[in-house]
């Protein structure tokens, strides 16, 4: 029985791998060492529609309208790499038909030689059962075929991270688009950073690049992802970032690729980095930025998972220079820069527990932003539940984006909240009202991750009180603006 990676199985039933992943724990779907059979699959979830890769489309639709991301250009694998894949593909099909056909003929000898006899007749009723496979079943590993030539599943040893590469995507660009921190420095084949060993499946070099690997490495099977493909369902030996301190600083210039209100008093400042120049980072960091004289340090609201654009919510603050600069004389085209990342607001990546946001007023809402972009590309959550709680509405400066996550996304909540002037006068008692009533109807706090941002005070306060609740300390993972 054909075996799925719970990746796979997710998008064959058009739920994320946090869902498969509580039906396991729950016992409602068995698992076999991290793999699921497609029949138990289809036992999970008999309202599945395969008729078409809607589950692919429905996952584009979503992006799109949730992080405001261009249709998908790379839609379709390059003619050559198409074809390709189809070919390693037939191979395959081949090596499956013809050890079928090796078992039937070893089956059939053997029921030849228990003619008469009751295991006999037992066989020859299980060879029948077996060939009228259900045809959901049937169904789901036709489509399981045609996602590992538009989609090659890969798997990231040792951290056992995954992701698809789609369309004309490198490897490396497939792992940027799902939020993971591989390593990389030119991204244009230069440097050799991004080399990976490629421990089982194959690839296919589809850009050029001047960094020549040496011949033990290539005898490894070492690849540069920026300038490979996937031909099929990979396993890699590469590094991938998980915590702060796993990425460098880094120092380079961009420009403002546009500016856009997202209310009275606070602007969108987009920035794009030179192709060969990102900034690594993880979702939930910040940056270094200097404009004008003057510079301060930001958190960064949009994910790895954006390429090489860079946003910021910035704030009009009257006296402020920056603040100033940005608001009466920055430009589209101008360069700024840039030095990061700083900070350790990062997704917790060791489990699959239901997340928690808490952004408070206008200051925390970027950071968690970035990392709710995160963990929707990694689909690793149970589920999200996202609290903005400001002093009034105006706090509240990003509502569109906020509703069209909780309108597109099983599983996603979202709750404004006014907790009065009082967020900024009488912190405490503001903050512990605000958070009881939030918290009125959940369930034991030990059970989730929580991620809060926002001043201070806001945050101390709110510490503070979800550890007296019964939070563990090791499930509280805080931002304060600067």
């Amino acid at each position: 029985m054909e075996l799925l990676t719970l990746s796979r199985a997710a998008r064959l039933a058009g739920v994320t791998r946090g869902v498969l992943q509580k039906r396991i724990r729950d016992g409602q779907l068995p698992s076999f060492e991290g793999l699921v059979r497609v029949d138990d699959l289809v036992r999970a979830f008999p309202e599945t529609q395969l008729e078409d890769n809607a589950e692919l489309a429905r996952v584009n639709q979503i992006k799109e309208r949730a992080f405001g991301r261009r249709v998908y250009e790379r839609a379709l694998p390059d003619k050559e790499v198409l074809a390709a894949r189809l070919g390693a593909l037939g191979l395959e099909l081949a090596e499956v038909k013809a050890g079928a056909a090796r078992y039937r003929a070893l089956l059939a000898e053997l029921g030849r030689r228990l003619a008469g006899h009751a295991l006999g007749a037992w066989l020859k009723q299980e060879l029948e059962a077996g060939m009228t496979q259900a045809e959901d079943e049937r169904r789901m590993l036709a489509q399981e075929g045609v996602m590992r030539v538009m989609a090659p599943h890969v798997k990231v040893m040792p951290g056992g991270q995954e992701f698809f590469v789609e369309g004309a995507d490198t490897v490396l660009d497939a792992a940027l688009h799902a939020g993971l921190g591989m390593a990389y420095g030119c991204s244009a084949g230069n440097c050799g950073e991004c080399r990976a060993r490629v421990v089982a499946g194959s690839v296919k070099q589809v850009r050029h690049h001047d960094y020549r690997l040496s011949d033990a490495e290539k005898a490894q099977g070492y690849a540069l992802m920026c300038c490979c493909t996937a031909l099929t369902d990979l396993v890699l030996e590469a590094s991938v970032a998980r915590f702060a301190d796993d990425i460098p600083l880094q120092s380079i210039t961009a420009q403002v690729r546009r500016m856009d209100p997202l209310s009275a008093d606070m602007m969108l400042l987009e920035l794009l980095t030179p192709r060969t120049n990102r900034l690594r980072f993880l979702a939930g960091q910040s940056a270094q930025v200097v404009l004008g004289g003057a510079q301060a340090t930001w958190p960064i609201a949009s994910c790895p998972c954006e390429e090489r654009r860079l946003q910021f919510h910035v704030r009009r603050m009257p006296g402020n220079m920056l603040s100033d600069y940005v608001y009466a004389r920055l430009r589209v085209g101008e360069s700024v820069a840039l030095s990061g990342p700083v900070g350790d607001f990062v997704l917790r990546e060791d489990g699959a527990r239901p997340l928690v946001f808490v952004a408070w007023g206008w200051q925390g809402f970027a950071p968690v932003k970035s990392v709710i972009e995160h963990a929707l590309a990694q689909e690793g959550a149970e589920s999200i539940d996202l609290y903005w709680i400001g002093a009034n509405a105006a706090d509240h400066y990003h509502p569109k984006l906020c509703r069209s996550w909780a309108e597109a996304i099983d599983n996603f909540r979202y709750t404004p909240l006014i907790a009065g002037a009082g967020l900024h006068g009488e912190v405490t008692q503001a903050v512990r009202a605000a958070l009881a009533g939030m918290l009125r109807d959940r369930g034991p706090l030990a059970e989730c991750d929580f991620y809060v941002a926002g001043d201070s005070a806001q945050v101390a306060a709110s510490r503070t009180f979800l550890l007296e609740q019964g939070l563990p300390q090791a499930q509280l993972v805080t931002w304060v603006s600067q």
